[in-house]
């Protein structure tokens, strides 16, 4: 048999700036299996070790991240283009803040926990509940924020007792070859392994034998993942796509609010699904907080606080959205061309525009741009916002914070922020996830181990008796039995019903006790 090609991955020059890139080959199909069987064979000692053992190794991480903090920053800033200070705040330290969380929180969380039983209708039985590791889980990971979303996922499914078999996106494969690293010395060979390439590589390893899928990308990629593991059966979360709006209320603070909406739309170049793409604002303040929100694009240093796009094609759909935009009547008021000298560069863009059904409006831009649209009051707001067929994050910027939070109740997202926006994905404590096209399952909380674990119950009976009292022989004793029950469980129309119910079953208990000894129903 002819031995499988191997291929180097593309892009092999940084956006920023065009450095050259190292080599990365791309994984073959059987380089995906060889890795998932060493995962399974890794995972069955991995899972045994004691939880407090597998959170100890795991905790080592936090300092292997802070001491190579710089060089981290500059190999995301590399592979993506992303400011420096962005790559620290964003992914380093956030990354460092999830290994803290984890480590002091998922032993108390996987905790076994007794299951209740009522001993009446169950006697001498007692049952526990285990959380136990799913077993391998495929991680398929994006690259607008190659290092922290991984190990969002990686951290505590590790701790949990699973292995992982990660595949970051072809466009950052460096990045994710550095987190691998990282566990070297810390976990057993094959706990971690890693499969790089593009989306044949991560159909294969979905394909492949594992236990569970977390993916985080596009709506388009994430529909196709949900089928491949419906056709298998199995367990998947989706972080997809956003059309994140920021509803601006008349009272609200507008140097703040124009402030947190231009960092919510332009951080990471746009290039984050729960970035602010749409803004409505309440008509009396539209042209003040336009004015400022206008101002503080421009005032936006390119290379500084604003980076490339991350790839061409991510560059051409944000013109076309543009483009479109302004042939649809949208009016261009700061930004909207290419930055001179920066191929994948395009200026921090803000449009005026009151078309839902353009593409800019509608769709997921992943760019540096911001539409404005004026509204007559919240109400109007809220019901464009949910018209979207997304619904990761939303914001509300006002004054008045009890309504605001009923509001917010009404929006269609997993996650909405009240003077502020798009920033909760870096608290590990705080569950981040959609509805809608943009997926479901969570990342980060609690709420994220229902993903990455199972439960098991195990029940021990000490009942010694021949038979229980639901067992065969069926009679007419056991349905008056049962109709009593109903009665005492709520289904009584007084108390004196109730108290009769409790008469008749203590009558009937001998004659079934009977029927239970004998293997016969009684004579009636």
């Amino acid at each position: 048999m002819e031995p499988e090609a191997k291929s180097p991955i593309f892009p092999r020059t940084s956006p920023a700036g065009g450095k050259a890139l190292a080599d990365v080959t791309a994984s073959t199909a059987s380089d995906v299996t060889a890795v998932v069987r060493r995962a399974r064979a890794a995972q069955a000692s991995w899972s045994e070790i004691p939880i407090e053992e597998r959170v100890k190794t795991i905790a080592g991480l936090k300092h292997a991240i802070l001491a190579r903090a710089e060089e981290i920053a500059t190999a995301i800033h590399d592979e993506t283009g992303k400011p420096d200070a962005e790559a620290l705040l964003g992914e380093v330290l956030a990354s460092a803040d999830v290994v803290t969380y984890w480590a002091g929180l998922v032993a108390d969380e996987l905790e076994p926990f007794e299951a209740e039983m009522d001993g009446l209708s169950y006697p001498k039985k007692s049952g526990w509940v285990y959380r136990e590791a799913r077993g391998v889980i495929a991680l398929v990971m994006p690259w607008n924020f190659p290092f922290a979303l991984p190990l969002r996922t990686i951290i505590p499914a590790l701790m949990a007792g699973n292995a992982v078999v990660f595949k970051p996106s072809e466009v950052t494969p460096r990045t994710g070859k550095l987190i691998v690293s990282l566990f070297d010395g810390l976990v057993p060979e094959g706990v971690l392994g890693i499969v790089q390439g593009g989306g044949d590589v991560g159909a294969a390893l979905i394909e492949d034998e594992i236990d569970s899928v977390v993916f985080t990308g596009s709506t388009a990629t994430g529909k196709k993942v949900a089928h491949a593991c419906a056709e298998r059966l199995l367990p998947c979360t989706l972080e997809l796509g956003g059309k994140d709006a920021a509803i601006v209320l008349a009272d609200a603070d507008l140097e703040r609010a124009a402030n947190g909406i231009v960092w919510g739309a332009m951080m990471n170049a746009g290039q984050n699904c729960g970035a602010v793409e749409r803004v409505y604002v309440e008509k009396s303040v539209a042209a003040k907080l336009t004015e400022k929100i206008v101002a503080a694009t421009k005032a936006l240093r390119y290379g500084e606080d604003v980076g490339p796009l991350t790839t061409a094609a991510q560059k051409a759909i944000v013109v076309r959205h543009v483009d479109a935009a302004k042939a649809a009547g949208g009016e261009i008021l700061a930004g909207g061309g290419d930055v001179e000298g920066a191929p994948l560069g395009y200026q921090p863009t803000v449009v005026s525009i009151d078309k839902d059904d353009a593409e800019l409006v509608a769709d997921e831009t992943f760019g540096p741009v911001i539409p404005i649209t004026p509204v007559e009051d919240g109400a109007e707001a809220l019901r464009r916002a949910n018209a979207s067929r997304y619904g990761l994050t939303a914001s509300i910027w006002t004054a008045n914070i009890v309504e605001a939070e009923k509001l917010a109740r009404r929006l269609k997202a997993g996650v909405v922020t009240i003077n502020n926006h798009s920033f909760t994905g870096a608290i590990p404590s705080v569950p981040w996830g959609g509805v809608g096209e943009s997926g479901w399952g969570f990342t980060g909380s609690p709420l994220a181990l229902d993903h990455l674990t199972r439960p098991r119950l195990v029940i021990v009976d000490r009942n010694k008796a021949a038979r229980e009292t639901w067992w065969f022989p069926y009679s007419p004793t056991l349905k008056q039995m049962a109709l009593a029950f109903a009665t005492l469980r709520g289904g009584a129309k007084s108390f004196g019903e109730r108290v009769s119910a409790l008469f008749a079953l203590l009558g009937l208990l001998p004659k079934r006790m009977g029927e239970l000894k004998s293997g016969k129903p009684a004579a009636p």
